[in-house]
């Protein structure tokens, strides 16, 4: 199969559901290397697909996103991101700023409850400790709405929680 050929069956593949680059691969007969390569091609024609932890998602079209700086305990990380989603927002991402290393991200894509489950229960086995940790609580997130007025609600909510921190 060709190049142009595996892409234009990977965009229609593509979409709200996540789908690791390990199951594409698989599905067209390539290595993982090769479908990693593709999306950075579609990505370079304008598509607009994520990365999240669960796989490729494609970003919704007309959404909007905001950088919400918040502070809490481990203990209400489950609050902060149930809110976010059951007000219709999906959190791209969390960063912190390190003094010494700058900038540290991970993807997230935590769009559902289910999700945000999943997140949580994966932090609970120690797999690892929220990044949140390394900066004594203070982390940032990239959330994405349909619509400014949800991510205006969200912030709210993380307002009245006392999670949402005024930027610097």
């Amino acid at each position: 199969m060709r190049g142009e050929e595996r892409r234009k069956i990977l965009r229609g593949r593509i979409g709200a559901e996540p789908v690791s680059a390990t199951k594409l691969a698989r599905e067209l007969g390539v290595s993982r290397q090769v479908i990693v390569q593709d999306i950075a091609l579609l990505r370079a024609e304008g598509a607009r697909i994520l990365s999240t932890n669960r796989g490729y998602v494609t970003a919704g079209r007309g959404r909007v996103s905001r950088v919400f700086k918040v502070r809490h305990t481990d203990e209400q990380i489950r609050d902060e991101l149930f809110l976010i989603v059951d007000a219709g927002g999906c959190v791209e991402d969390v960063f912190v700023w390190h003094k010494a290393y700058g900038r540290i991200a991970a993807p997230m894509g935590v769009r559902s409850r289910a999700q945000a489950e999943a997140f949580l229960a994966s932090i609970a086995a120690g797999v690892s400790r929220p990044l949140k940790n390394v900066t004594g609580g203070y982390h940032y997130h990239t959330v994405s709405a349909e619509s400014e007025a949800a991510l205006d609600a969200i912030e709210q909510g993380l307002r009245e929680k006392g999670f949402f921190m005024d930027p610097d």
